[in-house]
């Protein structure tokens, strides 16, 4: 189930984490783009190649795929809400915990543990079923299956604890628990961005030293040009799940480290990478991990008031047929996650996409100015439009409710016309840069 704790981890591992190029998934069958020929023209604009019926194939059945996962999610949490089968649930768990804090764990492993069964066959289908069908995925279904499961076991295992502080909140102060869960995510993102590189990501595949020396010399030349020092380079094996390129910078301190999927050094040329990982420093200069902290956090706490207003309503109406009176009984999680999944939609979809395509932009602008390689950030940009069937020009609604990248299509005209250092023009994120340009 969509929830505020696997909302905190899809934001630190697809945002906050900051892995955020794109998840481009390569075509089965699809001979991998051709690399330039020599005597190209790399100031030659690069053309955006329209989407393929495959690709709009893909684009329309995701977005009715994504329609069916949201009203599934409500309906499920109405569901078991409005039965009193959550009552019920919080009875089981109170005879297995006996003791108020073993009762909020149970009931929530036993939910966690539900609503994961229930929607399990939903599950199988958009994340192993299809991507297989349209050649999007190398996982077995033994990785596949035992990734869900080490997948649920963390998330009850980090989850516990933060829905029974939610809780304590609750219970402390009624009136102001959502203010103080809101800013309580500060430090939770904080924790879990120090934990989950070291302790999380390698529980799903295998992390090791990069295995072209000569390449990873210049990974960390450009790091150092960008003032990213004392670092380490370590390449993923995801290509036992995924035909995804990515790679991102993430951590702090002795965490700090800057990750390539095998993927991606596979795929794309040198340039192309070193473009990618410009972008992927960018967010790390630039501050966009902790931006992102403060802003996720603030749209947390607005939905948690509009949905503590409307609990309020609902349980006023209706607590007879809910069985329970109180927003500080555990019973009360669908209800809150129902509501935080409505708003969630009305509120943290537009917003967290409007200003995660933001920060993508302003990445794009400094990877291209730290390596002035414009026809290989284009060239970049057309092989994860290729290999990840995408639409380039998406209809506006999608990239309002789930575009949390500028469309390709818009990357890619960026990439040919961005070329302030022609000119003379001063280079917007010229102050964070150390040393000549990266050859």
């Amino acid at each position: 189930m969509k929830s505020l704790v696997k909302f905190f981890f899809v934001a630190l591992l697809a945002g906050l984490a900051l892995e955020p190029m794109e998840r481009a998934l390569a075509q089965e069958n699809m001979p991998a783009p051709q690399a330039a020929p020599a005597a190209v023209n790399q100031d030659a604009p690069v053309a955006t190649p329209p989407a393929t019926e495959q690709a709009l194939s893909y684009y329309h059945s995701g977005n009715l795929l994504w329609l069916v996962e949201n009203v599934w999610q409500i309906s499920l949490l109405a569901i078991l809400l409005f039965t009193g089968f959550s009552a019920r649930l919080r009875n089981w768990a109170g005879r297995i915990g006996r003791r108020w804090f073993f009762i909020v764990v149970v009931y929530f492993v036993l939910f966690e543990l539900l609503t994961t069964l229930v929607g399990l066959p939903l599950s199988y289908y958009s994340e192993f079923v299809r991507e297989h069908a349209y050649g999007l995925s190398n996982q077995t279904f033994g990785k596949w299956s035992g990734d869900a499961l080490k997948a649920l076991v963390v998330q009850c295992l980090f989850g516990a604890p933060v829905v029974w502080l939610m809780y304590v909140f609750l219970r402390k102060s009624p009136r102001r628990w959502w203010l103080y869960v809101g800013l309580g995510t500060v430090p939770l993102f904080c924790l879990f961005l120090l934990i989950v590189p070291i302790w999380v990501q390698p529980l799903f595949n295998k992390f090791g030293p990069m295995k072209d020396a000569a390449l990873e010399s210049k990974v960390l030349a450009l790091a150092g040009r960008a003032g990213i020092e004392n670092t380490r380079v370590f390449e993923v094996n995801k290509s036992v799940d995924t035909k995804a390129l990515n790679a991102y910078v993430t951590g702090f301190g002795e965490t700090k480290r800057i990750v390539i999927w095998d993927n991606t050094i596979a795929k794309l040329s040198e340039g192309e990478l070193l473009f990618v990982l410009g972008h992927e420093m960018g967010h790390y200069v630039l501050g966009h991990v902790w931006k992102l902290i403060i802003f996720n956090s603030l749209l947390i706490l607005v939905v948690l008031f509009f949905a503590d207003q409307a609990a309020k309503r609902i349980l006023a109406r209706f607590k007879a047929r809910l069985g329970f009176d109180q927003l500080s009984d555990i019973a009360s999680l669908p209800l809150i996650l129902l509501l935080f999944n409505l708003l969630g939609l009305l509120l943290i979809n537009p917003v967290g996409n409007w200003m995660s395509r933001g920060l993508e932009h302003e990445a794009d602008r400094f990877g291209l100015e730290i390596t002035k390689a414009n026809h290989d950030a284009a060239t970049a940009f057309v092989k994860l439009q290729l290999q990840n069937l995408s639409n380039p020009r998406p209809a506006l609604w999608f990239k309002i409710m789930r575009a949390n990248h500028p469309v390709l299509g818009d990357r890619i005209d960026f990439a040919n016309s961005y070329r302030p250092w022609e000119t003379g023009a001063k280079l917007q994120y010229e102050e964070y840069f150390r040393s000549a340009p990266a050859k």
